[in-house]
C-alpha cells in the first residue's frame, strides 16, 4: 500500500465517530449531553455502561486498524505516521465537522498494535487511578503520561519514543478543560453502577 494511501485511509478510519453512531442508535445526539464529547466515557454516562464499553472497543479497533494499514506500506516508521493519522481522525473527524474525541480509546488501539506490553501497563495505571479516584480524565492523563516513560524503559527506538511523547502531549492538551475542572474540584466522577 502506498504511504499516502495508508495515511489517508488511517485518517478516514479514525474519523468514524462510533460514539456518535451509538448515541444515534439509541435516539441521542451524544454531543448534546454530558460533556458533549463523542468518546466512550460520555457514551457510558449518557447511554449506559455496555454501550460505553462498545464505543471504547470500536474506537480502539480503529486505532489498531490505522497502524495495520501503515504496516502494509512495508516501510519502517509509516506505522507510526498512520497511527498519528488515525488519532487525528478521531480527534478531528471529517464526518463531524472536525470536532471529535480525546484520543484515549483510539490511542489504546494504536499502542496495542505498536507496543502491547506498554499498552497493557498503561491500561493498568489508568484502571488503578480510576478505581481509586473515579476520575476517568485523571486516569487517562496518567495513562498517557506513562507511555513515553514505558517506551524508554523497554528501550524502544528513538522514533518510537518521539512518537510516544507526541501522542502523550496531544492527549494531555485534549484534556486541558478536564485539568482545569480537576483543579477546581468540579470534574465529574464516573458512576460504576448506573448510567
Amino acid at each position: 500500500m502506498p504511504v499516502v494511501t495508508a495515511v489517508i485511509a488511517s485518517y478516514l478510519v479514525g474519523s468514524i465517530p462510533f460514539g456518535y453512531i451509538i448515541g444515534k442508535m439509541k435516539g441521542v445526539d451524544i454531543r448534546q449531553h454530558g460533556s458533549g464529547n463523542i468518546g466512550a466515557t460520555n457514551v457510558w454516562r449518557t447511554v449506559g455502561p455496555g454501550w460505553g464499553l462498545l464505543a471504547l472497543v470500536l474506537d480502539a479497533l480503529k486505532g489498531a486498524a490505522g497502524v495495520g494499514m501503515g504496516k502494509l506500506a512495508g516501510i519502517d516508521g509509516v506505522e507510526l505516521l498512520a497511527g498519528i493519522a488515525a488519532l487525528l481522525g478521531h480527534a478531528f473527524p471529517v464526518f463531524l465537522g472536525f470536532r471529535g474525541g480525546k484520543i484515549i480509546a483510539a490511542g489504546l488501539g494504536v499502542m496495542t498494535a505498536l507496543a502491547p506490553l506498554v499498552a497493557l501497563i498503561a491500561v493498568i495505571i489508568f484502571a488503578v487511578v480510576v478505581l481509586f479516584t473515579r476520575y476517568v480524565s485523571l486516569g487517562s492523563i496518567c495513562g498517557a503520561l506513562s507511555v513515553p516513560m514505558l517506551l524508554a524503559l523497554f528501550q524502544y527506538s528513538s522514533l518510537y519514543l518521539l512518537f510516544g511523547v507526541v501522542v502523550c502531549l496531544f492527549a494531555v492538551l485534549k484534556h486541558i478543560p478536564n485539568i482545569r475542572r480537576l483543579l477546581a474540584g468540579t470534574e465529574s466522577r464516573i458512576n460504576f453502577r448506573k448510567p
